[in-house]
């Protein structure tokens, strides 16, 4: 409980930071590049050795992919039965299969489940979501724009640039590669601090970017959208894993994992070339007050 206020609090400091000019219009960019290149890195350092490999591991690995195809599934029929234009289904088809699994999944599956469980919801992001924003989230800006978050168009070769050159994805594999190692463990001194910078660092950057204001033509997307997000995805992962008996910890953090609502960086995506960013702000900003909710009720369920 103690943690949940925690995140409340750092939630409101970043929104009351907005209003302070001291805060230029970039603090969250800057706060969010230092969480990629050296918080997260050193979390991923810490945890990942303490994972033990076993066939668990495969629940956070392949349930992102499959609530991906059915979310992207679900927004195309919506899409249809609502006929809403191709910008709206743009951003939809980025930030409702694309779930903030890292930048606020990591602090609240550390509230609700404890450190222990940290380095499933990692898998579930680095293997899952991250992948699928590179790879996935280049498909659909090339479709339904004609381009990268550059203004060029997404290859091949720029799609597996972004996956190699990504801090996390290499501290992932450093970690794996000294999976037995002593050499991990003798700078945790180092990376312990660096990686508690990221609970504080995240929620205010979030805080900074978080929009309320609601255009009345994108109510109905939006909520459908959210509905898809914050309900139906990690209801379908919990009769998934219940149907194929995979009931385990690592299933239960998948499940809460499926309920994180819209990605930041996915929304950063989808603005950088041009898709509706304020229908994507509103659904970033209502998708993470929501979930305090939906996350503390899912986490009944399981």
């Amino acid at each position: 409980m103690d943690n949940i206020i925690l995140i409340l609090v750092l939630l409101l400091l970043g929104i009351g930071l907005k209003f302070i000019p001291a805060f230029p219009e970039n603090t969250a960019q800057v706060l969010t590049s230092f969480v990629i290149y050296v918080s997260l890195p050193a979390l991923i350092l810490i945890q990942i050795p303490k994972l033990p490999i076993t066939h668990e591991i495969l629940v956070p690995a392949l349930m992102p992919w499959v609530m991906l195809a059915f979310s992207a599934l679900l927004v195309l029929t919506c899409s249809r039965l609502f006929k809403w234009s191709r910008d709206v289904t743009g951003v939809l088809m980025l930030l409702v299969p694309l779930g903030n699994t890292s930048f606020f999944g990591i602090p609240m599956i550390e509230s609700f489940f404890g450190k222990e469980m940290v380095s499933y919801a990692i898998l579930y992001d680095q293997f899952g979501t991250f992948l699928a924003l590179a790879t996935y989230g280049s498909v659909v800006v090339a479709l339904y724009t004609g381009g990268d978050a550059g203004g060029e168009k997404a290859t091949l070769k720029s799609i597996l640039k972004k996956i190699v050159t990504f801090p996390p994805l290499i501290a992932l594999t450093l970690a794996f590669a000294l999976y037995s190692s002593p050499a991990l463990p003798a700078i945790d001194f180092i990376l312990t601090p660096l990686a508690g910078t990221l609970v504080p660092l995240v929620i205010i950057a979030v805080g900074l970017k978080v929009e309320f204001r609601v255009e009345s033509g994108h109510l109905l997307p939006m909520g459908v959208g959210l509905g898809i997000k914050l309900c139906i995805a990690p209801l379908l992962a919990l009769g998934i894993v219940h149907l194929l008996n995979l009931n385990s910890p690592a299933a239960d953090v998948s499940i809460f994992e499926a309920g994180m609502p819209p990605q930041i960086s996915a929304w950063a995506l989808a603005m950088s070339v041009g898709l509706l960013p304020k229908l994507g702000a509103m659904m970033v900003g209502v998708g993470i007050i929501i979930s305090f909710l939906t996350l503390a009720l899912l986490f009944q369920l399981l």
